[in-house]
């Protein structure tokens, strides 16, 4: 008889909360949000579906603290009770399933797109230039500073009694908290502003914020940058610092990402150190510095596509669990084959996907060029997304350009119907 796969045993998090295995997905925006921001019966279909594949731990897509900077049109907002039912419906349709929810709550910053708002909220007033789409923010001021820290802890506590199981504060991939970590777009010089200290302390604030509002046994997750990957921003030994401060402000697990909106890692179609190519994952090279460190339970989300990898990953001790987005979008069921045999790798249509394989312009083009290419395959993710949930099956053979053009209309109109 063969034994259990390491993904299938359970994971006791520091505040006590059991996860049911070791596979988790990463949030991915669902843009399925009614006009009032709030979650609806898709919300419900999509989450159910993918419950019921045996993901130990589904994590949201950005779910807003403030409904004044959104993400995208579509997004959830929490910044009170207004849509509370929802959300409620949202975790008891997830729990139908084996898995568990957690919301991923977040704060744009400068990546509000101009259809949201013309005058974002960021650390400095440094503009994201990314064909024409967002506009030059205004420095935060103490008092907004302070508002975002409570706003993080209103919409905690508003989820757990919701029925969400946990939260995740989203400090990566170049949104407010992640503006703040780092140098290139923050220029203060304040308490806020300078050193790294000053630099990470709206996180660890925020942290405690969130912590004192769920109280002790509810798990407080972070979403992390290992580097901005771009010259003079955040690094990986800033970041192994920073996870050396989270060790003593009592959050539960850490996921591991990296990039930015200009620098989107994990879209990118480029040569890898053999090591990075044998291990899969896109930042798993840059977890081994963390995990040196951190005291916590440590994920890595991007880039694993099959079984033996994801396994040797956790019984080398590399990391503690497996974050996986892009592949339930094609497989909702994957863990549930995995467990029982009957699958060993998962879908991959990035090779029709990304940047230099004849879509949009090679791998060298301007940035334009690029943030094109990244919307398109964004685009295509999200269609995947909406047809699971709308009771319908993936449509692996779609369009990349109908894709694009399909996400930049709904957005368009979302954001229309938003206003109006």
């Amino acid at each position: 008889m063969t034994s259990p796969s390491i993904l299938q045993q359970p994971l006791t998090l520091p505040c006590g909360q059991v996860i049911p295995n070791r596979i988790i997905k990463g949030a991915m925006t669902e843009g399925v949000a009614d006009k009032n921001d709030h979650a609806t019966t898709l919300h419900q279909t999509l989450y159910r579906t993918w419950s019921k594949g045996e993901t130990g731990v589904l994590i949201s897509g950005n779910i807003m603290v403030d409904k004044r900077y959104l993400e995208r049109a579509g997004n959830v907002v929490v910044e009170d009770e207004s849509g509370f039912e929802q959300l409620k419906a949202w975790a008891d349709a997830t729990h139908e399933g084996s898995s568990l929810l957690w919301a991923q709550i977040s704060h744009p910053g400068r990546q509000c797109p101009r259809m949201v708002s013309t005058k974002p909220l960021s650390a400095s007033n440094i503009q994201l230039n990314m064909i024409g789409n967002f506009g030059k923010p205004k420095a935060a001021t103490l008092e907004d500073i302070q508002d975002v820290i409570q706003r993080f802890a209103t919409t905690a506590s508003i989820l757990k009694k919701a029925g969400f199981d946990g939260v995740e504060i989203h400090a990566a991939h170049g949104y407010f908290i992640s503006q703040f970590l780092s140098p290139n777009t923050n220029q203060r010089n304040d308490q806020y502003g300078g050193s790294l200290e000053n630099r990470a302390r709206l996180l660890l604030n925020v942290i405690a914020s969130v912590r004192a509002a769920v109280g002790p046994d509810f798990p407080v997750a972070v979403k992390l940058n290992s580097s901005d990957f771009q010259k003079g921003g955040f690094t990986l030994d800033e970041c192994v610092q920073v996870v050396q401060w989270l060790n003593e402000a009592g959050i539960d697990l850490l996921e591991i990402s990296g990039g930015t909106y200009e620098q989107l890692e994990f879209f990118k179609d480029q040569p890898v150190r053999e090591s990075t190519k044998q291990r899969e994952a896109f930042f798993l090279e840059y977890a081994q510095s963390i995990k040196a460190v951190a005291k916590m339970p440590l994920i890595v989300t991007g880039g694993f596509r099959t079984k033996q990898a994801m396994e040797e990953a956790l019984e080398e001790g590399l990391i503690d669990a497996i974050g996986i987005a892009r592949p339930l979008c094609l497989n909702p069921d994957f863990p549930q084959e995995f467990f029982n045999g009957a699958l060993n790798a998962l879908p991959n249509d990035e090779s029709q996907l990304v940047i230099g394989k004849g879509f949009w312009g090679p791998a060298s083009s301007s940035k334009s060029i690029q943030a094109l290419n990244n919307q398109a395959q964004a685009g295509w993710y999200y269609h995947q997304i909406e047809r699971i949930a709308h009771g319908q099956a993936p449509e692996q053979d779609f369009s990349p350009r109908k894709a694009l053009f399909a996400h930049l209309k709904k957005d368009a109109g979302r954001a229309l119907r938003r206003k109006f």
